[in-house]
């Protein structure tokens, strides 16, 4: 997991990862291997990114589903709305699953865009998961169905993620704290409590606001 005050550079270090960005120097290395020896191509199907902008085309919801695998069957599609929570406000729809979104999802809450997008990463099924603030600016009962969905999504799978709220990430095998784009401590959440006085000062902060 990576915590830090908002522009301390969380997002850009994710962004390295699937090569939106270039590094000027060093090395990002999966299982050993520079992701700089392998197409971004093949990178990038290894890959799911759950963000807090979710892209979304004006289409109908199995097709934005389905994007992320075409061939993808139609019982898998419904599964992945299942497992994300997704399958609650699809079945309200007048046309279900031929509902068309609009652009950008524009007929759609932000939880359940959020939602379409985990549907996506499960029916993906990749090896590695970045989630970055995944569960921002939603309500109570969505924000906790979407954790739901997201322990699904990531369990048995390398998970990257960013989070706002501390309780998401309490249980990461490695938190790194990062100021001014540079990592200031990192390792598991007690530890950081004992020897990080920037994390111990933000969990103060999130124990207030809970």
């Amino acid at each position: 997991a990576l915590v830090g005050h908002s522009g301390s550079g969380k997002s850009t270090i994710l962004n390295l990862i699937p090569r939106f960005y270039n590094v000027k120097s060093g090395d990002i290395k999966i299982d050993n291997q520079s992701i700089y020896n392998s197409t971004i191509d093949s990178l990038r199907k290894n890959i799911s990114l759950v963000s807090q902008d979710t892209t979304l085309f004006d289409d109908t919801i199995k097709n934005n589903i389905s994007y992320a695998n075409l061939d993808a069957t139609e019982e898998e599609i419904v599964s992945a709305a299942k497992f994300s929570f997704a399958d609650e406000f699809i079945d309200k729809l007048p046309k279900k699953y031929d509902t068309i979104i609009g652009e950008n999802g524009i007929r759609l809450s932000g939880g359940e865009k959020q939602r379409l997008s985990i549907a996506r990463a499960i029916l993906k099924k990749s090896p590695i998961i970045l989630l970055d603030e995944a569960t921002s600016s939603l309500d109570a009962d969505t924000e906790n169905k979407i954790q739901k969905a997201i322990s699904f999504l990531t369990k048995g799978r390398t998970t990257i993620v960013i989070a706002h709220r501390l309780s998401t990430i309490l249980n990461s095998d490695v938190i790194y704290v990062i100021n001014k784009g540079e990592v200031i401590d990192h390792g598991k959440h007690d530890t950081l409590l004992e020897t990080s006085e920037t994390y111990k000062n933000f969990y103060k902060k999130q124990l207030k606001r809970s």
